[in-house]
């Protein structure tokens, strides 16, 4: 049976990294992308590949549309190069950084590198890929659990991540011709190094997302790994133009 390959942007580390492992323990291709760290985007494609999958990793800027349609030519090439193929089934886009500050505080600078990380990047990338994506394959975009509650200082990401779950809606609509299923999951509070490792570091917030989860803790990259894996299987194809919240039920 052939194997199904994903395409996941920032996936050097963080909830990237563990999304490519979980699919790659399914048994499922990776093209991994990474900024400016090949060590750990190496480490993450050798721990695939000693389990027997096949991984390649990619130097990629989400903020610099420009470079998009060499990219895109470049993974065409390492399909059928590397791969055998000529298109892959499943795209990620996760890569993405966090801006923590006031909507008062917020400067131009600050936006327009939010902007174009976490919407301009993934909207012009996907149509890009848009060739490479086989009939029937999926796309999974990443939002947030702060577009549905609120907590102070994340004005400017919660709205990119808003206008993705609208986009996400669009695309489902108007790629469903090809066979195409659009979802978008939305990532509770995570212990990562997301933030400069907030979440994971400061024992106090730590304490008051646990308190305010349902489950009684704070998220692992396991678990949000493991949902990504899930929306991608079989199971989950008549899942089309959702947001999924995997929060563990925080501030229900």
């Amino acid at each position: 049976m052939t194997r199904k390959i994903a395409l996941i942007t920032g996936a050097s580390r963080g909830l990237g990294r563990n999304a490519a492992l979980h699919l790659a323990a399914a048994g499922v291709d990776i093209i991994g992308t990474y900024r400016s760290k090949a060590a750990e985007a190496q480490a993450v494609a050798a721990e695939i590949e000693k389990h027997g999958g096949h991984a390649l990793m990619l130097p990629l800027e989400v903020a610099d549309s420009a470079s998009f349609d060499a990219f895109v030519g470049t993974v065409g090439e390492a399909l059928r190069t590397r791969f055998g193929c000529e298109r892959f089934d499943f795209l990620l886009n996760n890569a993405g950084i966090g801006i923590h500050t006031s909507f008062a505080e917020t400067s131009e600078a600050q936006f327009d590198q939010l902007l174009n990380i976490q919407l301009k990047g993934p909207f012009f990338l996907t149509q890009k890929l848009l060739p490479l994506i086989a009939e029937g394959g999926r796309i999974l975009n990443v939002s947030s659990g702060l577009t549905r509650f609120t907590l102070p200082g994340y004005a400017a990401y919660a709205a990119m991540k808003g206008a993705m779950e609208v986009l996400t809606r669009y695309q489902a609509k108007e790629l469903g011709a090809r066979g195409i299923g659009v979802n978008i999951i939305a990532p509770g509070a995570i212990e990562t190094d997301f933030g400069d490792g907030l979440v994971r570091d400061n024992a106090e917030v730590n304490r008051q997302i646990a308190s305010n989860t349902a489950l009684g803790r704070v998220g692992l990259p396991d678990d949000i790994g493991g949902a990504i894996a899930a929306l991608f299987s079989d199971g989950s194809r008549w899942i089309n133009g959702q947001r999924v919240e995997a929060s563990g039920g925080m501030f229900l």
